[in-house]
Parts: structure tokens; sequence; C-alpha cells
């Protein structure tokens, strides 16, 4: 028995139309041509940032700092401390919030929440720079990413548990769920796309926070903006912030998609 043996209601139009075309990402962007638009905006701008840049007379520092190879190495380095820093505040967020939501927790919820809202509240340079004086490196980032991003996931997912129909827990109690197999059943799938809500916000923040990572000797492709800047270099930096923001609009792009597919799936 599952949460969609119980759950009331018919999916909506958009829901009907994801399942038709075959589920899944390709069958989400079909139901969604919305959601072209992106990806679009993100390959027109990096074309018109290419075709400027092709038309520069770049210095050789320009140059060896836009070679391919140092590109994507350190979009490889930015990949994978927002990649680290997500999966850190899901394995940390997610079992918090699913404790906070228990009916026992309600005294502790608003404290434990306001210290979440507090963390991320602080300056992500200043406390990267702080945790730099502890340890210079990818440790030190990563940790900084996760309290930047922990809570938009622990308070989606304190929300979506709460926001669960409470006729539909009774339900699945009185077919002789224990309280676990209501959790785990019914409560969590039914919240999973306010869960993954939080979890798109986590990650666009890791994205532009992780630029600043490279003040801590962590790399990414703050590394291009800290030598742009260092050497006053305006077409490395142009680039670089091309870069950037278009890593952080497919990202958001991608969690996107996958929220919308998660909807129509569990409609």
């Amino acid at each position: 028995m599952t949460a969609l043996d119980i759950q009331p209601g018919v999916p909506t139009p958009t829901e009907k139309a994801g399942k038709s075309s075959g589920g899944g990402f390709l069958g989400v962007i079909r139901a969604n041509y919305d959601l072209l638009v992106a990806p679009i905006i993100v390959v027109v701008g990096l074309l018109l940032t290419y075709l400027y840049i092709s038309a520069q007379n770049l210095d050789t520092i320009e140059a060896r700092a836009l070679e391919p190879a140092n590109v994507l190495s350190q979009l490889g380095q930015h990949l994978l401390l927002t990649l680290y820093s997500t999966v850190l505040v899901l394995v940390i967020a997610v079992p918090i919030g699913i404790a906070l939501s228990r009916p026992g927790a309600r005294r502790v919820q608003g404290p434990v929440l306001a210290l979440g809202g507090f963390a991320q509240a602080l300056p992500p340079f200043g406390v990267l720079l702080l945790l730099g004086f502890w340890e210079f490196g990818i440790r030190s980032a990563v940790i900084g990413l996760t309290l930047a991003a922990l809570l938009p996931v622990l308070r989606n997912t304190v929300v979506g548990l709460q926001q669960v129909d409470q006729s539909l827990i009774e339900a699945a109690r009185g077919m002789g769920m224990s309280s676990r197999q209501t959790l785990f059943s019914v409560e969590i799938p039914l919240a999973v796309p306010v869960i993954v809500a939080g979890l798109r916000v986590a990650l666009v923040l890791n994205v532009g926070t992780a630029t600043l990572a490279t003040y801590i000797g962590a790399g990414g492709l703050g590394e291009l903006v800290q030598q742009a800047l260092r050497l006053n270099r305006i077409n490395l930096l142009f680039v670089s912030g091309a870069i950037i923001a278009a890593l952080a609009l497919l990202i958001d792009w991608l969690a996107g998609v996958a929220e919308r597919a998660i909807v129509a799936r569990s409609g």
C-alpha cells in the first residue's frame, strides 16, 4: 500500500500530459514548452559570449586562462563543490526536517528553524573565510556551502510533511499501518514535491556561493573571476561571469524539470 493507493483527486491536465508523453525529463519537457526557455537563453548567451570573445585581441594571460582545458577543469571543480555540499544538505536537512515534523518535536521546531535561518543570513563570504582559518581547502568550502543552503531543504521538509492531509494519515493507520509505515509510504511520498522545491533553491544557492570558494583554496570557476579582478582583465571577467550565470540557469532548469516530473508522477 502506498500513498498513491489512498490519495484522492484527479491529476491535473499538465500532470496527465506529462504521464501520457512518456514521463521522465523528455516527457515533462514535451508537456511543458516553457521549460525550453532557459536552455535557449543559455545556448544563445554562451554563443554570443563566444562570438564576442573571438572578435577580441586577447593577450597571453587571457588566452591562457580561457583555454578549454583550464575552463573545463575549473568547471569540474565547481560542480564537485556543488554536488558534495548539496548531498550533505540532503543528508542533514531531510532527517532533521522529518524529526521536527513529528508531533513530539513541535516545541523545538521553531528554535531549530530560527537557528537555520540565522546560519543562512550569515554572509557566505565571511563564513568561508572563517572556515578557511580552520582549514584551507575543499572540506571547509563544502561545510560553508552546506550551511548557506541548509535552510530551504530543512524548512520545505517540515512544511511538506505538515501539509499532508490528516485524513490520509488516519486512513493509512486505519488500514493497519504503523507510524513508521505511514511516514515512509504516505507522508514522505506526498511531501517529496515540496522537498524537491527546497532542493532546487539549495542547488542554485550552492552554484553561486561556490564562486567564493576559490578564496580559501577550493578552486572552482571563482578562480577565473579572481584572476580577472586581480589582473584587471575585463574580457576574462565578462566570460567567467557569463559561464557562471549559464551554469546557474542550467542547474535551475534541470532541477525544475525534475521537480515537475516528480509532481506529475505523484499526481
